[in-house]
């Protein structure tokens, strides 16, 4: 197997093909959704490109400033696992809330109704895994739990981008977020 070329794509650097690498998280490309006119959901690292994504496994580092979710309250059908690497942030877990802090494990069977709160006063550091092998689907309940931190979609829907649009949530674009200095790799 061959070394990936890592280009920068003005927010740090990401895979141009196949191949194996390495790259710290500080010089790896970011995204955030924070600035816009509409709903942010923090900021993040997933190492792979659209020149070369990850086929079997989703690995990214997610950062949610306090009170920001990192999506929609959904379950999928498709297992995933969550391991809180700095800061606190609120699972909610099938209509239940916990409040995770540095070191705290998530896993999250298929099926699992969940989503992320930045809580605390400092942004919350998440490392996400998921498989990607099989047939992936979504869907988005109507939840008033999470509608109480602007986490539910409008109405029960399968369609991711129906889902987000109709929520009001910001698009993510290539740029580190604005609270760098805070983040433990900075």
């Amino acid at each position: 197997m061959p070394e990936a070329q890592l280009e920068d794509s003005g927010s740090g650097l990401a895979p141009a093909g196949e191949g194996w690498f390495v790259v710290n998280v500080r010089d790896a490309q970011w995204l955030t959704s924070e600035g816009g006119d509409k709903q942010p959901s923090g900021a993040e690292c997933a190492f792979e490109s659209n020149a070369a994504p990850f086929e079997q496994l989703g690995v990214r580092i997610h950062v949610l400033p306090p009170g920001e979710p990192n999506g929609l309250y959904h379950s999928e059908t498709q297992q995933e696992a969550f391991l809180v690497l700095s800061g606190q942030c609120t699972l909610l877990v099938e209509g239940e809330e916990r409040l995770l802090g540095a070191w705290d494990f998530f896993h999250s069977p298929a099926g699992t109704e969940h989503v992320f709160i930045g809580a605390g006063d400092e942004p919350c550091t998440i490392l996400m895994v998921g498989t990607r092998v099989g047939d992936w689907r979504v869907r988005y309940p109507v939840s008033e739990l999470a509608a109480q931190y602007d986490a539910s979609a409008v109405r029960e829907t399968t369609e991711p981008d129906e889902a987000y649009t109709e929520a009001g949530f910001e698009h993510s674009r290539r740029e580190r977020p604005s609270y760098w200095s805070q983040l433990p790799w900075a």
